[in-house]
């Protein structure tokens, strides 16, 4: 919806290693999930912001040798990253809280006592008073390019008002410099005026959904003990079907709570989070259509138990991975850390961690015909890394992975 409108034309000549998932399916489920199609020796051609061509340099070179030209310097290539879960726009921060955790209490515990989103709420609602939203997502963004993503799915629900959550679809919505897909999460939490669930999902039925769905591609809600229970959900996610948009659910990150099953019934585009699912859930995703998206950082963070990432990927489920980026139990801007903890914590491979934040994810956000690979046809949306192989993508943990990104062939 928010694609940055500069496009450019670019031959980006001397990689080492470009390195893309194979095929051209999507998602790409059980084996063909890991598989990544290698060329040494390669360019790639952007012409007006789509690839022309990509694999040997000689050949590439020979048909688009009139392009600017870019020397990767040996360097590997990847697709732009897609990070297709994160609270990028909010006001404040939440680092008494970290140091609060740090120090033994729970995340539930906090959120019970008046912190977690409830902060960020009251910070997110200053900063849409003061007109700074849109300013303070930019910067996030930055961050996040920096980083190697060249798309975002961005979610308000930190605003749990009308006017609140309006202004962070409004900020999602605007240009930026990577890719924005704008998500309405407007039954993150009940709302601080509100005493009654039910009551609070009436409002955002009746008050803020009529608006917010014009702004929005998606719309999502938290499935948990505290926050909403499955009839709840339902009830939001049947109304915000009926303005078209796409359904999505927060769900099973502290207990299981049927958000899995009420997302195959629905058709949902995805379920995320999964810390606590069972057997049960992971056989329901592996025969559905619904993808798994799986938040590494997160669980880190809060120290929850991981997701059941191996059983959903051999029983052939669709696998996403995603930062959670927010400011409370994920404050992670980098999907390389998020491939990293994927492969060292949740048994996946390089190849199945790349696969999970390109295609995968583009598949999520609609957008899989024209993102997550680097080939021709799609969008110039290249990563080179600060290395030779594309395995640093993932093996460098917490590092400089990312020497240039390039959305569309502009240099970010």
């Amino acid at each position: 919806m928010a694609a940055p409108s500069a496009r450019a034309s670019v031959l980006i000549d001397n990689i080492g290693m470009l390195a893309s998932p194979a095929g051209d399916r999507a998602p790409l489920r059980g084996p063909e999930l890991g598989a990544v199609a290698m060329t040494r020796d390669a360019a790639v051609a952007i012409v007006d912001g789509r690839i022309e061509a990509a694999g040997q340099r000689d050949v590439v070179r020979a048909a688009h040798g009139g392009l600017e030209v870019v020397d990767a310097g040996g360097r590997a290539a990847i697709p732009g990253l897609i990070d297709c879960h994160t609270h990028a726009a909010f006001g404040g921060d939440r680092a008494g809280e970290f140091e609060l955790r740090a120090s033994g209490a729970g995340y539930e515990e906090i959120h019970a006592a008046g912190g977690g989103i409830a902060s960020s709420v009251r910070a997110t609602r200053e900063a849409a008073a003061r007109g700074t939203l849109g300013m303070v997502l930019e910067r996030h963004l930055g961050w996040m390019a920096a980083q190697g993503t060249t798309t975002a799915e961005v979610k308000s629900g930190y605003g749990l008002d009308r006017d609140t959550e309006l202004a962070m679809l409004e900020a999602a919505s605007l240009p930026h410099r990577i890719e924005t897909v704008p998500t309405f999460l407007g039954a993150h939490a009940v709302a601080p005026e509100w005493d009654d669930a039910d009551a609070y999902i009436d409002f955002v039925i009746e008050d803020v959904l009529p608006a917010a769905a014009p702004a929005a591609e998606a719309a999502d809600v938290f499935l948990e003990r505290g926050a909403f229970d499955r009839a709840q959900a339902e009830r939001y996610l049947q109304a915000a079907a009926r303005h078209g948009l796409a359904l999505r659910l927060h769900a099973d990150q502290f207990s299981e709570g049927g958000g899995v099953e009420l997302a195959v019934r629905l058709g949902a585009r995805s379920v995320d989070h999964l810390e606590a699912t069972g057997e049960r859930g992971v056989a329901a995703l592996c025969d559905s259509e619904v993808a798994a998206v799986l938040l590494p950082a997160c669980v880190l963070m809060l120290d929850l138990p991981r997701p059941p990432a191996r059983g959903l990927i051999d029983g052939g489920a669709t696998v996403c991975l995603a930062t959670d980026f927010n400011p409370g139990s994920a404050f992670c801007d980098s999907l390389p850390l998020v491939m990293s903890l994927a492969c060292m914590q949740l048994g996946m491979t390089p190849g199945e961690a790349l696969g999970a934040c390109t295609v995968n994810a583009a598949w999520v956000l609609g957008r899989s015909e024209r993102l997550g690979r680097i080939a021709p046809g799609y969008d110039g949306d290249v990563v080179l890394l600060d290395a030779d192989d594309w395995l640093y993508a993932s093996y460098h943990l917490g590092g400089r992975v990312a020497a240039a990104t390039y959305k569309r062939g502009v240099h970010l």
